[in-house]
């Protein structure tokens, strides 16, 4: 079909649709009288019926066709042509026909046809107008296919529902950058198939054999719920034999689940790192937040903007943003509402070193819910400046909770991080006293007070995806501080997700450590994204910095592994340690008798019992 009979007929598709209707009963009626006596073809040979009676048959059966056609949509365009909905009512409406001329028949005094061409003619009317529209879809779909000249040859891994949504992006739009040429699954029982006309070609093993056969450039991912393992092995086959990768996002960040092209992106760091998004059933347990004054300290870091990203979802009575960065409060605001005027008393420039700007805070806006993400984190920075972790992790926890106390918060959230189990830096000493703090406090009040600790946050400032990105952006070289060095990492929204559940789940004084799979080797992504780089990059290893280790761990040595709520969510014990413990800290010390003081504090023994009880103040 030329594009211009093409054109004519889409302008003009109701009356070419009761016109093809109309010649396939005019077809089926005569047919089925000669096939019912035998192709005779000679009015002589059909007894007393005659051509004045099949003729009136057949504009008897036109007539009654367009009649129920409009009447059931099939000429008003309610659904798309050839669509199985259609076709549907299409045989809905051709029994009708059929029981109608039947009835006519029966009640005339002379019968135009047999009774029995009646019913033969209604099933061959149905196959030639069904027909019909299969071909004219078929033809439209040819007419939209891109033009292999204008298209890049694809594989496409995966042959579900995702692939079959993307094959449909492709093959009907004419203007699609891609022309899929084969699938590949592993699934033996989709071998050989054929999904709209692409063939299923193999399995992963059989990836370098499909490239060549078909000269596809692009390799595309289309399991929205691939895991991390298949991600990198595709990643790899894909750079080994010098073809694009694909991939699409995990299934929670489509729109309505529904696949299309211009979900398709590069394979990113996150992807290269081991995506590992856990559904924490959010939703369902957020309510505590709905209708409450929160408060989120550090407001405008990587962790506290996300963390107000989501709360804000959960329509709390007030959103207070605290930080002491006032550009990242006016970023954040930025985010949130589209504007960012700084007019309004929910932004909140206090550090939380200051005692009595961080009270004169809480009593102006007397928060229910607390999270705590101020913090410095940076571990080399902290070695060397020991006072600063104590002044911020410490002090100024200890000033939260004691704010926290004086006015009657019901909940507090502090984020920690897996540097804090078996700390052997000052960053990992600080986190752990700042679980210890909160968990005194929660010991003294029943209340839940927790930490929330996981690993790095993939895309945070300062993450080692940020330092290997602006190196490669210099042209190198990548530096790795060890060669087998290996650390966990997770989503930016998995973190904040653990945070949010964590305040309805945990328990007094405990921390909450999400599962995140498998730790990643930071040489292998160093060398993954050398090799996606137009030059050749050089990886350096520069060698363990002091207060690192070579491999993290989420759990200390002699902290128990309880899952209670969630099989992904572990809940440790953290031994409490009171206030007044911490102020030997506040001496003017060399920092070597800083850091010994911070380990003594880390291996303290509790010196409150968790039993007790005492209202805050």
């Amino acid at each position: 079909m030329g594009p211009q009979v093409g054109h004519f007929l889409e302008r003009h598709r109701t009356a070419v649709q009761v016109a093809l209707d109309c010649l396939a009963w005019a077809v089926a009626v005569p047919l089925a009288l000669v096939l019912r006596y035998e192709f005779e073809t000679t009015s002589n040979e059909w007894g007393p019926f005659t051509p004045s009676g099949l003729l009136a048959q057949v504009l008897l059966a036109c007539a009654i066709q367009c009649a129920l056609g409009l009447a059931f949509g099939l000429y008003r365009g309610l659904w798309r042509y050839g669509s199985f909905d259609e076709v549907a009512h299409l045989a809905r409406s051709t029994v009708v026909v059929t029981v109608c001329l039947a009835v006519i028949n029966a009640i005339l005094a002379h019968q135009l046809v047999p009774m029995s061409v009646v019913f033969f003619s209604g099933v061959i009317a149905l196959v030639l107008m069904a027909a019909v529209r299969y071909l004219w879809r078929l033809s439209l779909e040819r007419r939209n296919r891109p033009k292999e000249a204008d298209a890049a040859p694809v594989l496409v891994f995966g042959a579900g529902e995702g692939a079959v949504q993307l094959l449909t992006s492709m093959l009907r739009n004419p203007s699609s950058p891609y022309l899929p040429v084969g699938l590949l699954d592993d699934n033996p029982s989709k071998r050989k198939l054929r999904i709209m006309g692409v063939p299923v070609l193999g399995n992963r093993s059989t990836i370098a054999e499909a490239v060549r056969r078909t000269g596809a450039t692009t390799l595309i991912l289309a399991v929205p719920s691939a895991g991390p393992e298949l991600v990198r092995e595709l990643s790899e086959v894909a750079l080994d034999l010098g073809v694009d990768l694909k991939v699409l996002p995990p299934i929670d960040e489509l729109l309505d689940g529904v696949v299309g092209l211009g979900d398709l992106r590069p394979v990113s760091e996150a992807d290269l790192l081991g995506r590992h998004l856990i559904d924490t059933d959010v939703d369902a347990i957020a309510g505590y937040l709905t209708g409450r004054r929160v408060l989120v300290t550090g407001a405008g870091g990587s962790i506290g903007s996300e963390l107000c990203f989501q709360i804000a979802r959960f329509a709390p009575a007030e959103l207070v943003m605290l930080d002491r960065d006032e550009s990242a409060l006016h970023a954040l605001q930025l985010r949130l509402e589209g504007r960012a005027m700084l007019d309004t008393r929910n932004l909140v420039v206090c550090d939380i070193r200051d005692r009595d700007a961080l009270d004169a805070a809480f009593r102006e806006h007397r928060p229910e819910v607390v999270f705590h993400a101020a913090a410095l984190k940076h571990l080399p920075l902290l070695e060397m400046h020991p006072k600063e972790a104590v002044k911020t992790n410490v002090f100024g926890t200890r000033n939260v909770l004691e704010a926290a106390l004086a006015h009657r918060v019901s909940r507090l959230i502090n984020i920690s991080t897996d540097k804090a189990a078996d700390p052997v830096s000052v960053l990992g000493y600080s986190k752990r006293i700042a679980e210890r703090l909160t968990a005194e406090v929660a010991a003294r009040t029943d209340l839940p007070y927790v930490s929330v600790r996981f690993g790095n946050v993939l895309g945070s400032r300062g993450s080692v995806l940020t330092a290997f990105r602006a190196q490669l952006e210099s042209g190198g070289p990548i530096t790795v501080t060890h060669p087998e060095v290996t650390r966990y990492f997770m989503m930016v929204e998995e973190a904040v997700q653990l945070v949010i559940q964590a305040g309805a789940i945990g328990r007094p004084g405990e921390a909450l450590v999400l599962d995140m799979g498998e730790p990643v080797r930071i040489d292998d992504v160093a060398r993954r994204l050398a090799a996606q780089a137009p030059r050749p990059v050089e990886i350096v290893y520069t060698g363990l910095r002091p207060g690192e280790k070579l491999h993290e761990v989420l759990r200390g040595a002699n902290e128990a592994d309880e899952r209670v709520a969630h099989p992904l969510i572990s809940h440790v014990p953290v031994p409490p340690l009171e206030a007044s413990a911490v102020e030997a800290l506040a001496a003017d010390l060399p920092d070597v008798e800083v850091v010994a003081s911070l380990v003594t504090l880390c291996t303290t023994a509790p010196q409150s019992a968790p039993g007790t009880t005492t209202e805050p103040r």
